[in-house]
């Protein structure tokens, strides 16, 4: 089987030529690529000297990276790691066997029961459990690592998951894909390292944890619609029920109505309980013919094999 190992860089010339040259040793096999997303340092050229294959992604992002990779390189089984050297190669051969014997789809390497003191910036820790109870709660499957950067995918899973998120949101995305199309997900404790002395991360906690949120809410819309606008839709019956009782208990008692705002608020909302509901149900419908459409897809990707000498 061809095993490909996927490195998406930006100014990682501290880190790559040590994550090329132990990927290398630990899958021999392996090709080793580089994708280089618009780094001012010597990252492709230290990731070139050390035997990689090097890519360049000038559109700024991991997600843009991610896209790149899973539309250039041709394998059976994908390996995708940062190239900070925080994820240890030695553990690849583990992640790599559920794979192999066609369990699983996905296999995340998990880092949040095994990492060094300076492993995870402040409310990174925190963030990542976050992340992850919101996904278990809304997809009905528990997780224990959202936004680990060490994976290794099926064929099957890279050719059929259409790339949509540009930034570091790209790990939920898959998360949440592989979730809601009925690929199999498995992950598998690593022990995260730490970045060596000058070297820092690019993720934003603040702004890049609002994106990853964002990124759920939007995937929930749209993968479970009939859930999210009925939700919705039950949300706005209900305070419609409310102030409407407000209304007729005044008007059973006085008869009149005196409070016409709250009468008109509590219409309003009961219509849009009711568009909200109505547009569940077609979404869902619309969600169900797309679905199937995937499935088909997803069904005609098959393992390349090399042919015979």
């Amino acid at each position: 089987m061809r095993i490909a190992v996927l490195i998406p860089c930006h100014n990682e010339a501290l880190t790559v030529q040590k994550v090329v040259a132990d990927f290398g040793q630990a899958l021999p096999e392996a090709e080793v690529w580089v994708f280089d997303n618009a780094s001012v340092d010597d990252t492709a050229r230290l990731a070139a000297q050390g035997g990689a294959h090097v890519r360049h992604v000038l559109a700024k992002g991991k997600g843009n990276v991610v896209r790149a990779m899973f539309r250039d390189v041709d394998a059976d089984i994908y390996v995708m790691v940062d190239g900070d050297d925080t994820y240890p190669a030695s553990a690849v051969r583990t992640l790599i066997e559920d794979v192999a014997q066609g369990r699983a789809d996905m296999v995340v390497g998990t880092r949040l029961e095994s990492h060094g003191h300076a492993s995870f910036r402040r409310f990174h820790g925190l963030g990542n459990r976050l992340v992850r109870s919101c996904i278990s709660a809304l997809f009905g499957h528990p997780v224990r690592d959202v936004l680990s950067g060490y994976r290794v995918f099926s064929r099957r899973f890279v050719k059929s998951m259409p790339v949509l998120s540009r930034g570091f949101e790209i790990e939920t995305e898959m998360t949440v894909f592989a979730l809601a199309n009925g690929f199999v997900l498995a992950e598998r404790t690593i022990d995260y390292g730490t970045r060596p002395m000058g070297s820092e991360s690019k993720l934003n906690t603040y702004r890049d944890g609002v994106r990853v949120l964002k990124t759920i809410l939007f995937l929930f819309k749209d993968m479970r619609p009939l859930l999210f606008f009925g939700t919705l839709a039950a949300l706005c019956i209900l305070l419609s029920l409310g102030f409407g009782a407000i209304v007729i208990h005044e008007f059973a008692r006085t008869g009149l109505v005196t409070h016409a705002s709250t009468a008109v608020l509590a219409v309003a909302l009961a219509l849009v309980g009711v568009v909200s509901a109505a547009t569940g149900l077609i979404l869902d419908t619309v969600n169900r013919r797309t679905n199937e459409i995937q499935r088909l897809i997803t069904d005609q990707v098959l393992p390349q094999r090399r042919s015979a000498p």
